[in-house]
């Protein structure tokens, strides 16, 4: 079947796969509760009549959304899906009025690959830490925050994110380890 909207009776299939990598340690855990009051952020992946892959599109603040709950079954992994499912919500942005995407990650080669650029976790606004104070790394999380910049057709462009050293010195800037040509073990695995 492919992506869809999300469904009241998905929600038990998203809270299972999202919590699925909450035990590894690797996204925050969502109560049923959770999924169900954020049920319309959720797009999924449908493969044979199972879900196999979920992505949740957030407005955070004005024009701003996070991508979050990123996850694709294990033995699903590696064949666009999360890939698809990421697109679908960064199409769905411009008609909720979003021009601007982000996502905190452990995997930031993925987000990377779709065109999304490095920033400090500083240059986002402080709404965006709401649900930090929940994680098991919290205050010492090592995610990457990335962003891009959403066209009204629904496709990224790399967004220049003033970082406060940059704002400091009177200049934008996007802190982009790519670049650089540094690679963490974590970049090697794919949605």
């Amino acid at each position: 079947m492919g992506v869809r909207k999300a469904r009241v009776d998905d929600g038990p299939a998203i809270q299972n796969l999202v919590n699925y990598y909450a035990r590894k340690e690797v996204m925050l855990p969502l109560s049923l509760s959770d999924v169900y009051e954020r049920l319309r952020d959720f797009s999924v992946y449908e493969e044979k009549g199972e879900l196999v892959g979920c992505c949740a599109l957030h407005v955070v603040w004005g024009d701003l959304a996070e991508i979050r709950s990123l996850a694709v079954r294990s033995e699903a992994r590696e064949r666009g899906i999360g890939q698809a499912l990421f697109k679908s919500c960064v199409k769905e942005a411009p008609g909720l009025g979003v021009r601007r995407v982000f996502a905190l990650t452990f995997v930031p080669g993925f987000f990377r690959k779709l065109g999304m650029a490095e920033v400090e976790k500083d240059a986002l606004p402080h709404k965006v830490w709401s649900d930090c104070v929940r994680c098991p790394r919290f205050p010492n999380c090592d995610e990457v925050a990335l962003v891009a910049d959403v066209g009204k057709d629904g496709v990224l462009a790399v967004a220049e994110a003033e970082t406060p050293a940059a704002a400091e010195a009177g200049g934008a800037g996007v802190h982009r380890r790519a670049a650089k040509g540094r690679q963490s073990s974590s970049d090697a695995r794919k949605e």
